[in-house]
């Protein structure tokens, strides 16, 4: 399968009326047309609350600020068959604080997302920054307009070079025309036309143009300058037409009302392209050089007009070697000077529209579609999954091999009986919930955990109060006197401790910091930012290994969020940096481990490496882990290729081979995301069976071929004695469970959708 054959656009749409909307429909127009068995769609992007009246091409709408019709949206794309989506960036048109919304969509995404990033700020806010750096992080390639896009995403946001394209603004293959005929249909026979279009807003420099008419008017005296565009939605719901009006009495000032005219229209395409036709000089008086886009400018350069332009981002390049003038900004005497010198002289305006329509043939829209059509088949084609604490999402490589057995659905009866008006209780007597050990910290953040995993996948979530509830818990066990998080209390709510131990801190921070990331409240995501920032620095005096790579996790997903945050890169670096150190001071030739001896949650190390390893492109991080995990997997099959995790009756064994019993959930389920984990940074599909084989152990793929798993609760016994199950279902064990579970019902979930698509795609080709 070398092309695609689904793919959505995602943005603005027409009849909206907005630069952004035009260029979507435009390219998803362009694309169609390209490939006539190509399925096209778009996902519009309403604002305030308005509705359009949409042709059929668009199939999905997104209020800007309700973050469920992102949600799903994802659902609808993941399971729609679609093989990319490219996304139109602008801050502005997504709901959120610096559109942050946008991150509830691509990072729910199983499908290879191209962004075209419209803006590209010089000089971003902390939330710009980090909302743009954790889309491009999501993305499988980024799209700008011109090159001081790609400048700017390598220097100021690290981007790299390889995952940057740059496509130039598409614009209409039309024949090159002399303005005559188009001046007579639309009234302006026998003058000089000066055009400006596009929405009408004060940025534009409108302005600037009015005040430099009556020089224009001293040598040619029947010049119009004409104002095309309707007044921007956003000033009208503001301010009404005030800003018009106040633009009109300025003309009157200056004494050149009879000479500009303003046209109120939000015009179609071919309307559009007449005016731009019957134009003999074009100008875009902007007043900021940070525009990284005009498609107005693009439109007007491809069909060979003679155009004046204050020298922002866009102008600059496209106007270079004398395609057009470049004048100061918001200087209206040169911009006079300019445009009264190209209306005087025939010779040289003919020229620079020459210039400008030879230069503009590799713009045409068929040559823009050629160039994203290029672009989404390289994205799809290299394409494969992440694990992400539990779910599954997207990055380039090769494809899994899924499950061989159908998954059992997710059920949350025996979690829901073990929750009360607190958090979760620990224990059970069988399937009752026992008060009398109360709660803990660590059984509360992993069910924040599998809250925020099963949000970001299409799978039923847990109800939102309980992850209201949990976080609660999570804030009462902090304890700004120690800084640490306490982890028993009693089912009377009394602490029993004035802090708990390195590892339950270490796993309420990874319990943070994928809340930070992938919660469905934004409020709750900021509250565990600021709370994983104020807890993160006690790790740094902690000798607990476990406790290190908890952190780890959670910085993982914390830096996500924040980007380049300096303490959380340095902390990564730090606690990585001890793993390696324990291993290479214990492991030997017949002993591949951190430690002397195997304990519990053992894989979670591996995994931690290799996550780090990947995200900081710190390979010996990678490979450290890799190995670790190698070893550790052999440790833990039988003869008879079965999963046998680590008993506990080993625990604290110094350089002995695991002894077989207890087994625990805990162990397979940390096992299940380091081996996808392994998988996500090696594309080795060995790593997804031995993930099969450590769920297959719920399921009776054990030493006593018993299943431990209720299958109409989703409750799990708590272990594996040598003769029997332990029939008690405490909290550590139901949510190991799930955890495994939603992880692997997210991977095969995303391969069946690829293999029923095989034969669809392969009659198509």
């Amino acid at each position: 399968m070398t092309e695609i054959n689904r793919v959505a656009f995602v943005g603005n749409s027409l009849p909206r009326r907005c630069g952004i909307a035009t260029f979507t429909t435009d390219l998803q127009q362009a694309v169609a047309a390209s490939r006539p068995r190509l399925d096209t769609c778009i996902v519009a992007m309403n604002n305030d609350g308005q509705r359009y009246d949409y042709p059929p091409t668009v199939r999905i709408q997104i209020d800007d600020d309700r973050l469920e019709d992102y949600v799903h949206a994802a659902g609808v794309l993941n399971t729609g068959g679609f093989d990319a989506v490219s996304l139109q960036h602008e801050f502005g048109i997504f709901g959120g604080e610096a559109g942050g919304h946008v991150l509830a969509l691509v990072s729910r995404l199983n499908i290879p997302v191209i962004t075209t990033l419209h803006t590209v700020l010089a000089r971003p806010s902390p939330i710009q920054r980090s909302v743009l750096g954790r889309l491009v992080n999501a993305s499988s390639r980024v799209v700008v307009m011109a090159e001081k896009g790609r400048e700017l995403l390598q220097t100021v946001y690290q981007v790299p070079r390889e995952k940057i394209e740059f496509i130039p603004h598409g614009i209409p293959d039309v024949a090159f025309a002399e303005p005559d005929q188009a001046k007579a249909r639309l009234g302006f026979a026998g003058r000089p036309v000066i055009l400006t279009f596009g929405l009408l807003s004060p940025n534009k420099g409108i302005e600037v143009m009015i005040d430099a008419m009556p020089a224009i008017l001293q040598t040619r005296p029947d010049a119009i300058y004409v104002v095309l565009g309707a007044t921007h939605p956003n000033l009208v719901r503001d301010e009404g037409e005030a800003y018009r009006e106040r633009l009109m009495q300025r003309t009157r000032d200056r004494g050149v009302d009879d000479n500009v005219v303003f046209l109120d229209q939000f015009v179609d395409r071919p309307t559009l392209l007449d005016f731009i036709s019957m134009c003999d000089v074009y100008v875009t008086p902007y007043l900021t050089e940070a525009q990284m886009t005009s498609g107005t400018l693009a439109y007007s350069f491809g069909l060979g007009k003679a155009v004046v332009s204050t020298p922002y981002w866009h102008a600059r390049e496209l106007l270079a070697d004398g395609r057009g003038i470049l004048v100061p900004f918001s200087d209206a005497q040169s911009t006079g000077q300019a445009v009264a010198g190209l209306l005087s002289d025939d010779i040289r305006r003919q020229a620079m529209r020459e210039a400008a329509y030879q230069t503009s043939r590799s713009m045409t829209w068929e040559r823009t579609a050629e160039n994203y059509l290029s672009v989404f088949d390289q994205a799809h084609r290299g394409h494969r999954f992440r694990v992400i604490s539990g779910s599954v999402q997207a990055l380039p490589s090769r494809e899994p091999r899924p499950p061989a057995q159908p998954l059992p659905e997710l059920r949350f009866g025996h979690l829901l009986s073990m929750c009360d008006d607190t958090g979760m209780l620990q224990h059970a007597v069988h399937s009752v919930a026992d008060r009398s050990h109360g709660y803990c910290v660590d059984d509360n953040a992993r069910a924040l955990l599998l809250a925020c995993a099963l949000g970001s996948t299409q799978e039923p979530s847990l109800p939102e109060p309980l992850s209201a509830r949990l976080a609660a818990f999570i804030q009462h066990a902090w304890n700004p006197d120690t800084k640490r998080f306490r982890n028993f209390m009693s089912f009377d709510r009394r602490w029993l401790e004035d802090r708990g131990s390195e590892d339950s801190h270490g796993r309420t921070l990874w319990a943070l910091g994928e809340c930070a990331r992938g919660d469905m409240s934004a409020p709750r995501r900021q509250w565990a930012a600021s709370l994983f920032a104020e807890a993160l620095p006690a790790t740094q005096s902690f000798t607990s290994p476990r406790a290190w790579a908890f952190t780890l996790l959670g910085l993982h997903a914390y830096r996500s969020v924040v980007g380049g945050n300096m303490q959380a890169n340095r902390m990564r670096h730090i606690l990585a940096g001890r793993l390696m150190t324990i291993l290479a001071e214990t492991a030997t030739e017949d002993w591949g481990w951190f430690e002397a001896g195997l304990s519990y949650d053992n894989a979670r190390l591996c995994q931690a490496l290799i996550a780090t390893g990947v995200s900081t492109g710190t390979r010996a991080y990678q490979d450290a882990g890799l190995r670790s995990l190698r070893w550790l997997m052999g440790k833990q099959t039988t003869s008879t290729g079965l999963f046998r995790p680590v008993g506990t009756d080993g625990f604290g064994e110094l350089r002995m081979a695991p002894r077989p019993f207890d087994q625990q959930p805990l162990e397979a389920a940390a096992t299940i995301s380091a081996c996808l984990a392994a998988w996500t940074a090696t594309g080795d599909p060995a790593w997804n069976v031995d993930a099969e084989r450590a769920l297959a152990w719920f399921h009776g793929g054990n030493d006593l071929g018993v299943s431990l798993v209720d299958a109409d609760t989703g409750g799990c016994r708590d272990g594996l004695h040598s003769d029997r199950p332990n029939e008690n279902r405490g909290a550590e064990s139901v949510l190991s469970y799930l955890l495994g579970l939603a992880e692997m019902r997210q991977l095969a979930r995303t391969d069946r959708a690829q293999a029923t698509l095989e034969p669809v795609l392969s009659l198509r080709a």
